[in-house]
C-alpha cells in the first residue's frame, strides 16, 4: 500500500483510453481509491496525464487544473466532424484554398491573446448535471457554450502543401485545441477537424518525464511508486511567450 502522504505520478497516456480509464488502472494497479487528475485528455490524445494520489494531492487538484498546457497538434483541413475531431461524423466539406505560410501566421495571430471559444459539443462540460457528449449522442439539443482562454503562442505551424497543418499550441487552462483547430480553419477559407493531439507539457511538468501508461497493468506497485513525486505545488502557474 502507498503511504498517506501519496503524491503526483507523470502518466504518459496512451491514445483510445479515456482519463478516468488511467485513473481506474491506477487506482487498481497502486491499491487507492483516492486518485484525481489534472485535466481530461480525450481517448483520442496522447500525453501528459497528472494523477493526485491520496489527500496530499488530490486536495491540490484546483491548483493543478489550472496550469497552463502545451500541445502538439495535426489538423485536417477541408473536412468538418461533429465532434470536431476525428472521432466524429462528417458534417461538412469544403474546398482547401492556397495557403502561404504568411497567411497561415497572420491567421494564428488573430487567435492569440485572449480569445472566446465555443465548447465543443462533444465534451465533459456538465449542463444541468449532464455532460454535454451525452446530450449531444442523445440527439437532444445543446444551445451553444462559449468560454475565455488565453492563447500564448502558436510554434511550429507547418501546412503540407494538401491539406493538413501541423502546430504547438501554448495556452491556458480551459482550452479547447479542437475548437481551436476549427477556429484556424475557419480563418483560412474554410473548414477542418482535429487528428492528432497530444499533451507535452502541464505547467513545468514533461511529458519526457512521464510513466508509460501503457505499462500500468504490468508493472509491479512498487516499481510504480519509485515514480511518485512530492505533493507539492509547482513554482509557478502561468507562462507567457
Amino acid at each position: 500500500m502507498l503511504t498517506k502522504q501519496g503524491g503526483l505520478l507523470l502518466i504518459d497516456k496512451p491514445q483510445n483510453f479515456t482519463s478516468n480509464d488511467i485513473v481506474a488502472i491506477a487506482r487498481r494497479a497502486l491499491g487507492t481509491k483516492r486518485i484525481g487528475h489534472s485535466g481530461t485528455l480525450d481517448p483520442m490524445a496522447t500525453g501528459l496525464l497528472i494523477l493526485l494520489i491520496e489527500r496530499q494531492a488530490t486536495r491540490l487538484q484546483e491548483h493543478f487544473l489550472k496550469l497552463p498546457k502545451i500541445y502538439r497538434a495535426e489538423l485536417t483541413l477541408g473536412i468538418e466532424t461533429d465532434s470536431w475531431d476525428s472521432e466524429g461524423n462528417v458534417l461538412r466539406t469544403l474546398p482547401v484554398p492556397e495557403i502561404s505560410q504568411a497567411a497561415l501566421k497572420a491567421a494564428a495571430q488573430t487567435l492569440t491573446g485572449e480569445i472566446l471559444q465555443q465548447i465543443p459539443p462533444f465534451s465533459a462540460k456538465k449542463i444541468n448535471g449532464r455532460k454535454m457528449y451525452d446530450l449531444a449522442r442523445a440527439g437532444q439539443p445543446v444551445q451553444d457554450r462559449f468560454n475565455t482562454i488565453q492563447i500564448y503562442a502558436w510554434e511550429d505551424l507547418v501546412f503540407d502543401g494538401k491539406n493538413k497543418i501541423s502546430f504547438t499550441l501554448h495556452c491556458s487552462c480551459g482550452t479547447y485545441v479542437r475548437s481551436l483547430g476549427l477556429m484556424l480553419a475557419r480563418a483560412l477559407g474554410t473548414t477542418g477537424h482535429l487528428t492528432a493531439l497530444r499533451r507535452l507539457r502541464i505547467g513545468p511538468f514533461d511529458v519526457q518525464n512521464a510513466f508509460g501508461g501503457n505499462l500500468l497493468k504490468t508493472t509491479p506497485r512498487e516499481e510504480i511508486v519509485k515514480f511518485l513525486r512530492e505533493p507539492v505545488l509547482p513554482p509557478f502557474f502561468h507562462t507567457a511567450a
